[in-house]
């Protein structure tokens, strides 16, 4: 870790804990900086306070007094989900207090080098993927950001042999000053989170922010099936690599059934173990960022011919009686959903959907769904998703949730077909998240396959 002095004897008020805010107020601790943290969760039922509290940082718990600005800090930190019109948050900006989130902190203090990876959809598995094809090469790559690790504390044990893998929310990058990565990527974009930025052109920005510093020394991996991210090219001064699916370009790309790098055969297309469009973009964009790094092509065959996806991500589970069994609880939309759908043979799945109503229909999913074999609906949204299968005539079951759904399609289903949990729906109708729901479906899937032991 750099031993930087920014922060050094300067007071820093860390806005929202979680994990994030942990490990950033521990790493401006350790650099010296006057740190007070404002966590609205009470402190009695805080151990996270509680804890840094008996580190000798300041705690301040329950409410968020605005008075709290008047104290002289030179820097907020805030948590990425907490919005730019917060209270807070715009009473630091109208006293120019410069608002960071902690992936800042990481790249000031890392000694290794980050390849960054945002975009709408895609980042998790793209970033998964990356650094196992690093550490399949003999590197030593470790996963930070909005994957599950909090950057400022990978950062703190990173050294100059290691890579930093980061996955990067747009809430993220609209807390960046300096940040710069080695290798940049954005896997695509799409309409998200506009609650949050206000507006699909802030949304835009937030994203793009991750090449605001990149020189004609470092590299931007852009999605060249999208229109968006061709135009994008033309503005940025980073060296642009390109992947896509349908033509051939200025890095990787798929021709034929087979996979390039500029030119350079990489791989079957068909040897690919995750299925669909959507995966195969993964696949070619993580492709890209191991040939810049110097990868050699037997590490990357290596993974994508055996990755069986992240954790609720089109997660394969494997084969209960012939059957092939996928965990995609992290389809809490309809375009995730038909991105699933895309990569599987109708005539032989069966999808279990349903879950939180959001107001929307689902006619989107008609021609995706085209010709399934069948379906179990759940949730809130299971009477408009049997409206929909009654519309394309597909056989449905009406479920109690993802558990029960497996064990009664499982019973209609034959040997060689494919069960496909896609919900398209968020999860809080009967879930506190998408990963709780996954957990009970891959337990089902667990105790179906022991039982016909």
């Amino acid at each position: 870790m750099k031993k930087i002095t920014t922060f050094e004897q300067k007071k820093v008020l860390i806005l929202g804990l979680a994990k994030s805010g942990e490990a950033a107020a521990r790493l401006l601790h350790s650099l010296g900086a006057l740190v007070t943290v404002n966590d609205g969760k009470a402190f009695d039922e805080n151990p996270a306070a509680q804890a840094l509290l008996r580190e000798g940082i300041q705690v301040i718990c329950g409410d968020h007094p605005l008075e709290l600005l008047d104290e002289g800090f030179a820097y907020m930190v805030k948590n990425p989900g907490i919005r730019y019109d917060n209270p807070m948050v715009k009473r630091a900006l109208a006293k120019k207090i410069p608002v960071l989130t902690e992936v800042e902190l990481a790249y000031l203090v890392s000694e290794a080098p980050i390849i960054g990876i945002t975009g709408t959809n895609g980042k998790t598995t793209t970033t998964t993927l990356i650094a196992e094809i690093l550490n399949a090469d003999g590197r030593s790559a470790k996963l930070a950001g909005n994957i599950g690790f909090p950057a400022s504390a990978v950062a703190t044990t990173a050294t100059a042999e290691d890579t930093l893998v980061m996955e990067l929310s747009s809430f993220q990058l609209m807390g960046t000053i300096d940040f710069k990565p080695k290798i940049a990527l954005i896997t695509n974009i799409f309409s998200s989170h506009l609650d949050y930025h206000g507006s699909q052109e802030a949304y835009e920005a937030a994203k793009w922010r991750i090449q605001e510093n990149l020189t004609a020394d470092e590299y931007l991996v852009l999605n060249f099936n999208q229109e968006k991210c061709r135009a994008l090219a033309a503005h940025t001064a980073a060296q642009v690599v390109a992947f896509a699916t349908d033509q051939k370009v200025d890095g990787a790309y798929s021709l034929e059934g087979k996979l390039y790098f500029r030119d350079e055969f990489i791989m079957e297309t068909a040897a690919l173990a995750l299925p669909g469009e959507h995966n195969l973009e993964n696949a070619l964009a993580a492709i890209a960022v191991a040939k810049l790094s110097g990868v050699k092509n037997q590490a990357i065959i290596k993974v994508l011919t055996r990755f069986s996806g992240v954790k609720h991500r089109l997660q394969y589970l494997g084969e209960i009686a012939g059957r092939k069994v996928y965990n995609d609880s992290k389809a809490t939309n309809i375009l995730a959903t038909k991105r699933a759908l895309s990569g599987f043979e109708n005539s032989k799945l069966w999808l279990l959907a349903g879950g939180l109503d959001r107001g929307n229909d689902f006619d989107e999913l008609v021609t995706a769904l085209s010709g399934i074999k069948g379906m179990a609906v759940f949730g809130e949204t299971a009477p408009k998703l049997q409206k929909l299968a009654n519309q394309l005539h597909i056989p449905t079951v009406h479920s109690k949730n993802v558990a029960t759904a497996l064990k009664e399609i499982f019973e209609k289903s034959t040997a060689g077909d494919t069960i496909l949990l896609s919900p398209a729906c968020a999860s809080w109708d009967q879930y506190k998240t998408f990963e709780e729901r996954g957990d009970m479906f891959i337990k089902a899937f667990e105790e179906l396959k022991g039982e016909l032991k």
